[in-house]
């Protein structure tokens, strides 16, 4: 890899960095506020207009309970709901665990997970199949899935 190539890599992951540890004290900040003041997130959120209008899910539906159950530890039931979630949960914890370590070693040891188009490809795979299946359960066999599972919040 070129020194020039190299240069612009490291200023990619210093910026996927910072935005994932603005994500972090973002998630905090609205976790404590939840805590402050306990609300039914039920009540906020809108019907889905693509499951309303076609009768079939979307490749979205599920992902508010998923995350939902990923924040009680229920990483199965989450990963049922959507597994785009606990896919990209699982990615976040590594990307920002590994970086941390490389940057609090000074870049001496060089753990950090390095940005691959293959994980944006594996995320929009994981995203297909979900509705292929969800919605080839409800069309063939006549199941609403996520009625089965229930709400979780």
């Amino acid at each position: 890899m070129s020194k020039i190539n190299r240069s612009q890599q490291e200023k990619t992951e210093q910026a996927f960095y910072a935005v994932g540890a603005s994500f972090l004290g973002v998630v905090l900040m609205l976790y404590l506020l939840y805590k402050m003041f306990p609300i039914s997130l039920g009540r906020f959120l809108m019907p889905c207009m693509f499951l309303k209008l076609t009768g079939l899910y979307c490749p979205g539906c599920g992902g508010t309970r998923a995350v939902a159950a990923l924040l009680k530890g229920k990483w199965l039931l989450s990963f049922f709901y959507h597994p785009i979630v606990p896919y990209a949960a699982a990615i976040y914890l590594w990307y920002m665990a590994t970086h941390s370590i490389q940057r609090i070693s000074r870049g001496k040891i060089r753990a950090g997970m390095r940005y691959r188009d293959a994980y944006l490809w594996i995320a929009l795979g994981l995203v297909a199949v979900n509705f292929f299946i969800k919605n080839g359960i409800l069309l063939v066999f006549h199941q609403d899935i996520l009625k089965l599972l229930g709400h979780y919040w």
